[in-house]
């Protein structure tokens, strides 16, 4: 598709260089002479703005050349050629070459310039630049898109209104299969909207005006009970409404989409429709379980996210089939790894009741070797490529066994769970959810570019070719902020990182994914309404636990799973909770805070974050940031100001933690190098806790800089530092300013970030994107072909080389 904007800014470019050569020509040079093959675009600009203040040209900066510059995301040196990917808007791509003699500008392909990379990191040369390719574009070409940025991630408003009119204006055909998508709901062997005394769609018509005129003559408050047998003899089943009344607004939701269908009220009679009553939820890696797990290798926010869902879900699940009039009883399984030797947790257990819930219960199923034999001891998300395959043909037949059936709807979560819910989707054709919560493949700089070095600990290979496989195989898929798929208009989003990309020497990505398609839509998730709440609710708090926390945060007992003591109780605190990897950066905060005299002055560090003792980790990467902790807190001398738990809390615990510390009046960090979405913001601000949170990611979504919380850079931990000492100084001289920024983000969850929004979105999507599929081509089964010759060819013998 055109963009006026980016080829404006390319042409503009193209008419600038001859005459402009000498600025042209030194910046490029000044590009080469870093003698660096690669540059993120950080180096691109800010070489750029070096040479602009040295030269004193500000003029610079709005000038094509700065224009191209400040949109570039990326460059490959290939003397004399400086390669550069160009993203002037959001989600749309252009890739150009300078040459650094001759002032000459090309634009090149995407394959183009993925050669480049290649070359550079492997040394073939340009000429022999043949790779296998993965393209999914074509399949998609007749497909409608969405065309604005700003309508990226809300997919199912886009689909409704452009299909609405696609298929009941141009095809003619809209109503008869929605009348052949009635017939199809049943459960149990119970039909549930029409059966076969309606025909066609002349009878359907002409029995909704009796139907209706029938139930105008009871009274509203009336049942199934009351008018079954009549409205059964007229083509009708029991899943209109528990009254009346209810049966009368969806009758004539259907009679209005009849005459005239619009996309509102087509999503309004959807949402009637009972069609989900058994989901499975896929999460197949860590340690999944209720108990004595967070902490634990691999197991943090996901754990806590999928739970609440699950009672959202059910409770959603059960409102739903209540309003309609239905006595069917919901069933939702979370589909996980059993693991025999599984500590102090439950995780060998093979089926577990979740708590809060009536029929929701936690399935495990083991991995298997090559030989078939049980796996008794963890594995490490890294790692479980081996075993997936297995896994989904074993989890199969557990779940129809299970659930008695197959399920309505499968929900993946990681790479791992959505490459296994594509490959039960695809065997029990079922629609398939997809929740990322996050991809590695942004997290690590260059880690595509790179994956030959990384392979051997992360194995990238299996799971960026699991993503794209997922990602192009779900039905839609589910992103906690806009960011999440199409990022900032300064950087790429996660999804979007996927679009086009090469791993040198084993396949170019020319399109990955497509932040355009309508398969995205952002449902925000909240925090367990039951245990994050304000700290001002006295009436709710649970004052039992009061001494047992204070005896954690300020105790003096030596005990191996507590670091430190805090001298000074008056303070203040700086809490954080997080696993103990790079990626969530605790490290970096106990370092920020460290070399913060003012910052130390000022308050206490409290963190919660792995093992304490190197020796209890099983995890390489856990232990090499224990160490760094240690370090730090030797370095720095942090004796007596820094508090460190290296133990697991169960959630009230925890949430009673958070209105702890906003009882003293501290603060929540959340110092993350990145975070897709960040369960424990949202956690500490529905307890009232004012909250710091990286800019990388979902956070800068959640938090409205200065009124319901504060963005924080951490590459940049000395100014990090200032701006919560600030805070600190700011509250002692005026008393009321911690309140608002407490109350600040106590309206923002209330307002975005609850899991009652959350299940009521998830609902309805769930009704929407499974009617569109059998409606029209959502199915994509050229798609799923392709997919599938991927997997075969290029999955799979990754997989099996991994040992298992």
């Amino acid at each position: 598709m055109n963009n006026p904007v980016r080829g404006g800014m390319i042409s503009a470019l193209e008419g600038y260089l001859q005459d402009h050569r000498e600025d042209v020509y030194l910046l490029l040079r000044r590009y080469a002479g870093l003698e660096k093959m690669l540059l993120l675009r950080s180096e691109l600009w800010d070489t750029f703005e070096d040479y602009c203040r040295e030269w004193d040209k500000s003029e610079l900066a709005s000038s094509p050349i700065g224009k191209v510059i400040a949109a570039s995301q990326e460059a490959a040196i290939e003397k004399p050629w400086v390669y550069l990917a160009v993203r002037p808007d959001v989600g749309r791509w252009k890739y150009i070459r300078l040459h650094m003699e001759s002032i000459e500008m090309e634009v090149v392909e995407a394959p183009g310039h993925l050669a480049a990379k290649e070359h550079l990191i492997e040394g073939r040369s340009l000429e022999d630049a043949w790779a296998l390719e993965f393209d999914i574009g074509p399949f998609n070409r007749e497909f409608p898109k969405l065309r604005e940025a700003k309508s990226i991630g809300r997919g199912v408003e886009f689909l409704n209104r452009r299909l609405s009119s696609q298929l009941f204006h141009e095809l003619g055909r809209g109503d008869q299969r929605l009348l052949e998508f009635l017939r199809v709901h049943q459960c149990q062997g119970i039909q549930l909207m029409v059966n076969e005394h309606i025909r066609n769609v002349k009878e359907l018509r002409g029995a909704l005006r009796h139907a209706k005129e029938y139930l105008r003559t009871h009274r509203p408050e009336s049942s199934w009970d009351d008018v079954g047998q009549m409205l059964q003899s007229m083509g009708f089943e029991p899943g209109w409404g528990k009254t009346a009344t209810r049966m009368i607004e969806t009758m004539d939701l259907l009679s209005d989409i009849l005459e005239a269908p619009e996309p509102t009220i087509l999503e309004r009679f959807l949402g009637r429709i009972p069609m989900i009553f058994n989901l499975a939820i896929i999460t197949p890696h860590g340690y999944f379980g209720q108990d004595n797990v967070l902490g634990l290798p691999d197991t943090g926010g996901q754990v806590v996210y999928i739970l609440d869902q699950v009672r959202a879900l059910e409770q959603e699940m059960r409102r739903g089939i209540a309003e309609q009039g239905l006595k069917i009883e919901p069933q939702i399984i979370v589909v996980t790894r059993l693991i025999p030797e599984a500590g102090e947790t439950s995780c060998d257990q093979r089926l577990e009741d979740i708590v809060g819930t009536k029929n929701a219960r936690i399935l495990r199923v083991p991995f298997c070797g090559s030989k078939g034999e049980i796996v008794p001891h963890w594995v490490s998300r890294f790692e479980v490529w081996p075993y997936l395959e297995r896994f989904a043909k074993d989890a199969e037949k557990e779940i129809l066994a299970e659930l008695g059936g197959r399920p309505d709807l499968i929900i993946g979560n990681y790479s791992d769970g959505n490459l296994v819910a594509s490959l039960l989707s695809r065997s029990l054709h079922i629609t398939q959810c997809t929740i990322a919560h996050a991809l590695e493949k942004p997290k690590y700089l260059m880690s595509d570019l790179y994956w030959k070095e990384n392979d051997p600990q992360y194995h990238f290979a299996c799971q960026f070719t699991a993503d794209l496989i997922s990602m192009n195989t779900s039905d839609f898929i589910i992103t906690s902020t806009y960011q999440e798929i199409a990022g900032t208009e300064q950087s790429a989003g996660q999804y979007e990182s996927y679009s086009t990309f090469t791993m040198p020497g084993l396949y170019r990505v020319v399109n990955g994914v497509d932040v355009f398609d309508p398969k995205f839509n952002i449902v925000s998730p909240g925090a367990n309404a039951d245990v994050y709440f304000p700290y001002s609710a006295k009436d709710r708090r649970l004052h039992g636990l009061q001494d047992e926390i204070h005896a954690l945060v300020f105790g003096d007992d030596q005990r191996p799973d507590i670091h430190g003591v805090l001298d000074e109780h008056d303070k203040p605190l700086i809490f954080s909770m997080a696993r103990l990897d790079r990626i969530k950066n605790i490290s970096g905060l106990v370092e920020w805070y460290g070399a913060s005299e003012r910052l130390r002055e000022q308050a206490n560090l409290l963190i919660i974050a792995g093992h304490v003792d190197v020796s209890q980790s099983s995890d390489h990467e856990e232990q090499d940031e224990i160490r760094i902790v240690h370090d730090l807190i030797e370095r720095y001398q942090l004796h007596g100001q820094v508090r460190w738990l290296g133990l697991q809390m169960e959630k009230n615990m925890c949430g009673e933690l958070y209105r702890f510390v906003a009882d003293r009046r501290g603060v929540f960090v959340q110092p993350a190098v990145f975070e897709a979405f960040g369960l424990t913001i949202i956690e500490a601000m529905a307890s009232g806790l004012p909250t710091f949170a990286t800019c990388y990611g979902g956070p800068s979504e959640i938090i409205e800089h200065a009124t319901s919380g504060f963005h924080i850079d951490p590459n940049c931990g000395g100014p990090t530092a200032e701006m919560i000492a600030d805070f600190f100084q700011r509250c002692r001289d005026d008393d009321d300013y911690w309140f608002t920024i407490s109350q600040g983000g106590l309206n923002r969850v209330e307002s975005r970030y609850t899991w009652t929004l959350y299940a009521e979105r998830m609902m309805t999507l769930s009704r929407i994107y499974g009617f569109w599929k059998y409606v029209t081509n959502l199915e994509r089964s050229e798609t799923h072909r392709y997919l599938e010759m991927f997997y075969g060819l290029q999955y799979r013998p990754l997989a099996l080389s991994l040992p298992h």
